[in-house]
């Protein structure tokens, strides 16, 4: 039996004596594009963080192909593992082409220079993220959606085989998040994983395959969307707050806000 790409055992994770993480447990397939959601402070960003190892764990497993990933070298997990961060940073006038260049240091080294391979690696990467025009431009002339991208676009330069995405689409309008995620499929269907952490219900349930719900640090459901974003999971996360409705075209779930006792019409609509 194939080992899962990665494979995250009972984690727990503590910082400043509080538990962040209480015995998480999940998966994420070679080919998949699973979801982490759940309200502020449920552990989603700690959980990105304990994969990588910048967040210590205290007890648990996190194996990248069936091997646990202290015992792979940093250069190793950095050529398998990419991550975006929420909010990346760079120096402002530091071009596009140059920092997703950064993409291939894992696999350069500090010797080696880049290659026309390389350099052809970066240009495809730019154009997948939807950035190819913003080569020559500097990170600090660029809009949200535009600096989302070209993170993105380093992160694809690094040929991971697994890919960490803290809120990428945070603060982008409809079509930019659709292109974003696009990107992930696109990635995921070519035999990576892709893990993200996503606060917007609808979209997660509409691009993942399947989704891991945390609450207070704990892995409260974890299945196909259908199956985690149900009234009782997020009655239970969210309280009385969410609705959950079905998509009339394609069935998949629909989060919005509840409605109050009393519905709030125009003057002119109440009789």
């Amino acid at each position: 039996m194939t080992a899962p790409l990665l494979s995250v055992r009972d984690l727990h994770v503590r910082a400043g004596g509080r538990l962040l993480l209480r015995g998480v447990t999940m998966q994420v397939d070679a080919g998949e594009l699973v979801g982490v959601i759940g309200p502020n402070g449920a552990g989603k960003t700690t959980l990105l963080r304990a994969i990588t190892g910048l967040a210590p764990r205290e007890r648990g497993s996190v194996d990248l192909d069936g091997v646990a990933i202290e015992a792979r070298g940093s250069r190793e997990r950095a050529q398998s593992i990419a991550v975006v961060e929420q909010l990346p940073d760079a120096p402002p006038t530091m071009l596009v082409a140059e920092l997703v260049m950064l993409g291939r240091f894992p696999h350069l080294g500090l010797l080696r220079r880049e290659s026309a391979r390389d350099a052809e690696i970066v240009h495809r990467a730019m154009s997948r993220a939807g950035c190819g025009g913003l080569a020559g431009r500097m990170i600090g002339t660029l809009s949200g959606g535009e600096r989302r991208r070209a993170f993105i676009a380093r992160a694809l330069a690094q040929e991971p085989r697994l890919l960490l995405l803290d809120e990428p689409t945070a603060a982008l309008d409809a079509r930019a998040q659709a292109e974003i995620f696009e990107v992930a499929r696109a990635l995921a269907e070519g035999g990576a994983g892709v893990l993200v952490v996503i606060h917007d219900l609808t979209l997660a349930a509409a691009w993942c395959d399947r989704l891991v719900l945390l609450h207070e640090g704990a892995v409260i459901a974890s299945g196909e969307p259908g199956a985690v974003i149900t009234a009782e999971h997020l009655g239970a996360v969210y309280g009385p707050h969410v609705s959950v409705l079905a998509h009339p075209a394609t069935g998949l779930p629909l989060v919005v806000p509840a409605a109050s006792a009393e519905v709030r019409l125009p003057q002119a609509r109440r009789a």
